[in-house]
């Protein structure tokens, strides 16, 4: 079995190759000194494109002479088309100061196979009729031809000056209004979950969401900025620090408050700061 790197995660696949759309094993290792605590990624947390995520499997973590190793399983399967397909998936890691820190991890390739139907036995063989071509002289109307496609290229020209912008913009702004509204039944879902359950995971998956959302929103990687360089681009918000904060010392200190309408209040406040996003973006378009 192939050992984990010191300093960064390693992937790799259990088996070499896979036919199109079985689920295969994709194992996550990570080595790292004990005393700092380290995250691997989950199925809101990591983008696992071209294959699809069925379902995962966490192992304890193992702790030897000051160093640990965590492992994590994932049943993954492609409807890719293409031959080869690699993943690569990294971690964070928890600074003293409470800050995440994403760490690029090592990938691994998968020879994807084509199985193709064999013959069904009790139907007959398809006849191929054999076609025997014939030289015919070619007449071709060459002005007619020149004036035509002329023709047809100052129109496509003045279609894309008159309407192409514009439907492209329209375009974007369809994109962006379905793509607001499936976060917003996403996140308030996640809400919904967590004052049923007061569970710090699904109160981890609420910001990973609304941290996902603002990285396509604003065309940034706002999903692998801490709290501090969060807050650095939108200007030290109070509303979104204060919830941020709070949301880190739940996650990462697993100190949840005695009020739960505390959390709530943080997690409707990052809801009202996408929406303001949303509209200001739409507004610069």
């Amino acid at each position: 079995m192939a050992r984990p790197s010191s300093s960064a995660p390693v992937g790799r696949f259990r088996s070499p190759t896979a036919r199109l759309g079985e689920a295969v094993v994709f194992e996550l290792m990570w080595r790292h000194p004990a005393d700092e605590p380290v995250i691997l990624p989950d199925s809101a947390s990591a983008d696992f494109r071209p294959f699809e995520l069925v379902r995962r499997r966490v192992y304890p973590t193992r702790t030897t002479a000051g160093s640990s190793l965590d492992r994590v399983a994932y049943w993954i399967r492609t409807f890719a088309p293409d031959s080869i397909q690699t993943l690569v998936l990294g971690g964070r890691h928890l600074t003293p100061r409470g800050d995440t820190v994403l760490v690029p991890g090592t990938g691994a390739a998968l020879r994807v196979r084509f199985v193709t139907p064999a013959p069904d036995p009790t139907r007959p063989p398809t006849l191929t009729p054999v076609l025997r071509a014939e030289t015919v002289p070619p007449r071709v109307n060459w002005p007619w031809w020149a004036a035509g496609a002329g023709a047809l290229m100052l129109a496509g020209l003045a279609a894309w000056l008159i309407w192409g912008r514009r439907a492209r913009a329209r375009y974007r702004a369809y994109r962006r209004r379905k793509n607001h509204q499936y976060f917003l039944a996403q996140y308030t879902r996640h809400i919904e979950r967590f004052e049923l359950s007061r569970s710090v995971s699904n109160l981890e998956r609420a910001i990973t969401l609304w941290k996902n959302y603002l990285t396509t929103l604003e065309n940034q990687p706002i999903n692998s900025l801490t709290t501090k360089e969060l807050l650095t681009i939108y200007q030290h918000d109070e509303a979104v620090a204060d919830a941020l904060r709070l949301g880190d010392r739940a996650i990462y200190g697993n100190q949840l408050s005695d009020d739960i309408a505390r959390e709530t209040r943080a997690l409707a406040a990052l809801r009202t700061f996408a929406n303001a996003r949303y509209e200001a973006v739409g507004e610069a378009s």
